[in-house]
């Protein structure tokens, strides 16, 4: 049983909906295809989203991923697509109904686009379940009700029967909720269990690749051999190497967020942690380097 609390990637969550996400709305809307035109590519709205809602921490307790898309339906018109993902909550914090009706006024007044939002309860308490907003004073009154998906609610066996590719990402996050407490072999099993469950979906070579890294990923090991020793028995699995291995994943992460050379300013402290964070598990400096932007002088000094 392992001793303390494993991490949970969360900057996968973001990554993940772009790599999936028309069979995320096809999962979410049992009608996507007769009001989304699917063929037409999605528009990703990260920077004006940040605009809109500059990063700050997120609070002792609270974690979550906020991901803005604009859509075409099948009529030709635009919509927006807010999807939040609530990874750990604060009991009794009780602000997520507020915040989703923020980001709602807040990118109506911008843009004046129809706006549906999707909240994914990734967390661990069974008595969080926010899904509508009020507020009233003097006979005026406001009600904002928006989708809410609670993970912990679904069943394994539905899931299992569910084709679209992302019931795996959602199966991916309920067994992570249900095995806190379990020992590496055992959390092995788990990934071997998924990955069988992702080779029996159809998708793209770029969709089975997210997937993979992010049922891979998503929680860690407490001895990071063994995700060396997983990612081979999946090789010998399928007969073939072809996956993304720990130190790509790591210096690809790095890189996409911008750690790199240039580093933006304000991101020298991030990139220091990274950098720390890779020393400590043994990948080469010169590898650091390249991935985090530093030279090679200030990462041998940490």
């Amino acid at each position: 049983m392992s001793p303390r609390r494993r991490r949970i990637d969360d900057p996968l969550w973001k990554s993940i909906l772009e790599q999936t996400f028309s069979h995320f709305l096809r999962f979410i809307f049992p009608d996507a295809d007769a009001v989304f035109d699917l063929n037409r590519p999605f528009d990703y709205l990260d920077k004006e989203f940040e605009q809109l809602f500059p990063p700050e921490s997120n609070g002792k307790g609270v974690r979550y991923v906020d991901k803005l898309v604009k859509v075409y339906l099948n009529d030709g018109s635009e919509q927006f697509v807010l999807c939040h993902v609530e990874i750990q909550s604060s009991k009794g914090n009780g602000d997520l109904a507020e915040r989703m009706f923020r980001y709602f006024y807040r990118i109506w007044d911008r843009y004046k686009v129809p706006i549906t939002a999707i909240a994914i309860l990734a967390d661990e308490n069974g008595s969080y379940r926010p899904e509508v907003y009020r507020q009233e004073f003097m006979g005026t009154s406001l009600r904002y009700d928006f989708n809410s998906y609670k993970i912990m609610d679904q069943q394994e066996s539905v899931l299992r029967s569910n084709k679209n590719p992302f019931s795996v990402i959602v199966l991916t996050a309920l067994l992570a909720i249900k095995n806190k407490k379990i020992s590496d072999e055992g959390l092995k099993a788990i990934k071997h269990d998924l990955y069988d469950e992702m080779i029996n979906r159809e998708m793209d070579k770029d969709t089975r690749q997210g997937l993979y890294d992010f049922l891979t990923y998503y929680v860690s090991f407490d001895n990071e051999e063994v995700l060396g020793i997983f990612e081979k028995e999946i090789e010998t699995k399928i007969g073939r190497s072809d996956t993304m291995g720990t130190q790509e994943y790591l210096l690809d992460k790095a890189e996409k967020k911008g750690i790199q050379k240039g580093i933006e300013k304000g991101k020298r402290e991030e990139a220091i942690a990274i950098a720390l964070e890779f020393k400590k598990m043994g990948l080469p400096i010169g590898d650091i380097a390249k991935g985090t932007g530093l030279s090679i002088e200030e990462i041998e000094k940490l």
